[in-house]
């Protein structure tokens, strides 16, 4: 099963119901492939089709994918979300990887000094950018070679 990036809990997240016919149904075989988990006030069924916003990090942003699982926590639930395809799920990712840098930058106190903000910013991705690289995403949805 794919690796489930964690949203930073400081970054809102907005998840709302699509119709199945929004998104082909012969896409969920992405689902065992990863996506991002997030903490949310509500349950979702397996399999739903979900558009995920993040308005505080660009509100045009959406990303289209399914409830690959939902757990439920003692406030709320943690819904993992896997993509519909390899573009969407790298998109994501980056959109993720945004969210982080954003966080790190505030554990840091950096949110006043440009340069401080681009120093953590750099050594964030200098940690952590393989995670969230195109050929980790490329990886995951590569195809088993059949004999």
């Amino acid at each position: 099963m794919g690796r489930f990036l964690p949203h930073p809990d400081d970054v809102p997240v907005e998840l709302t119901l699509l119709k199945h016919e929004c998104i082909s149904r012969q896409r969920l075989h992405t689902i065992s492939l990863g996506g991002m988990a997030c903490n949310y006030h509500r349950a979702w069924r397996h399999g739903t089709a979900l558009e995920v916003r993040m308005p505080t990090l660009n509100p045009d942003l959406r990303f289209l994918g399914y409830v690959a699982w939902c757990l439920r926590r003692k406030r709320g639930y943690l819904v993992g979300i896997a993509f519909v395809d390899e573009q969407m799920l790298f998109s994501a990712r980056m959109g993720e990887q945004v969210c982080q840098i954003e966080r790190y930058c505030r554990l840091h106190d950096a949110h006043d000094d440009l340069q401080e903000a681009q120093a953590l910013a750099l050594e964030w991705v200098q940690q952590h950018a393989d995670e969230f690289s195109h050929d980790t995403v490329r990886k995951a949805f590569a195809q088993p070679v059949l004999d």
